[in-house]
């Protein structure tokens, strides 16, 4: 279901997805551009004022080439032929859950799937920052948890200074060996 990978695969938010139009998309770049937000029935700037560009993922980016139709500009319409409210959106969502056998949550729910995979994955705190649209910092870090070996990995990929041994004889002076 498109909304699932809209929400799961590029983290956007109910608003987001409600707003999103086919000149946003741009399939022969794997890219979807995130211009605006649709919240209690108003079009205005996503939330935290910014554009943001998203690669997209190869299912989502399927999806999307499968998907195309010739209602209107936006990227989900409602059978009433418009675009979507929250509410529908919503709906939409819970049905997929149902029969997929889970508990029914919100849209945001897969925007935190989405966050809490890149944190998986090691994708760092700015980069994780500029893809979810995060204002602060400090929304982003609730992500980090996640991320168990962040701390193993940046010890692993630092340079390594030289090794200290000595490689002289008895009476001589230690030296620096190089490994």
């Amino acid at each position: 279901m498109l909304t699932v990978l809209l929400g799961g695969e590029a983290g956007l938010r109910c608003g987001e997805m409600i707003a999103l139009q086919w000149g946003d998309i741009d399939l022969r770049a794997g890219k979807l551009t995130v211009e605006r937000q649709v919240w209690r029935g108003h079009e205005g700037p996503p939330k935290g004022g910014r554009a943001r560009v998203l690669p997209l993922a190869p299912r989502l980016r399927k999806a999307l080439s499968t998907y195309r139709h010739v209602d209107g500009p936006n990227i989900l319409w409602s059978s009433s032929r418009r675009p979507p409210c929250a509410k529908t959106v919503h709906g939409w969502l819970n049905k997929a859950e149902r029969a997929a056998n889970l508990a029914e949550n919100s849209p945001h729910m897969l925007r935190h799937t989405f966050c809490s995979h890149l944190a998986m994955n090691g994708v760092s705190i700015r980069e994780m920052q500029q893809l979810a649209g995060h204002k602060s910092i400090e929304t982003t870090q609730r992500y980090m948890h996640l991320a168990p070996s962040a701390g193993r990995s940046a010890i692993e990929t630092r340079r390594r200074p030289p090794i200290w041994g000595h490689t002289g004889g008895a009476d001589q002076p230690p030296t620096i060996a190089i490994a």
